[in-house]
């Protein structure tokens, strides 16, 4: 299990590096998500900052669990904003097939934290 979670920590960490990144890189992709009463640069680049941070602190082991716990709360954040995207008429990103299938994968996402987490 040690390695699977270690493995688990390094991929996570890189996405999550390469998303924040990627908020700062092309923001237009991630305004799609934020909802139109917020403030989109900001919670954008906010939420660039904090994967970035988690990513990083994924991959130091003093900071892993704090990592994980994050990324679990996150998870729990974006979880409406995935399941909003569903109902609307024009998904954010690619189709409404690709909007559903988002759903279940922030489970397994919330899942993957906790495994990282407990370990």
């Amino acid at each position: 299990m040690n390695i699977l979670i270690l493995t688990l920590r390094i991929l996570f960490g890189i996405f999550f590096i390469f998303a924040g990144t990627m908020h700062f890189v092309k923001p237009k992709i991630f305004n799609r998500f934020i909802p139109n009463f917020l403030p989109k640069l900001a919670v954008n680049y906010i939420a660039g900052l904090l994967e970035l941070a988690i990513g990083i602190g994924l991959l130091i082991n003093q900071t892993t669990k704090q990592a994980a716990l994050t990324i679990f709360v996150l998870m729990l954040i974006f979880l409406p904003i995935h399941i909003w995207d569903v109902f609307r008429e024009k998904p954010a990103i690619g189709s409404k097939k690709i909007a559903i299938i988002r759903v279940p994968l922030q489970f397994l996402l919330l899942y993957i934290a906790y495994l990282i987490y407990i370990y």
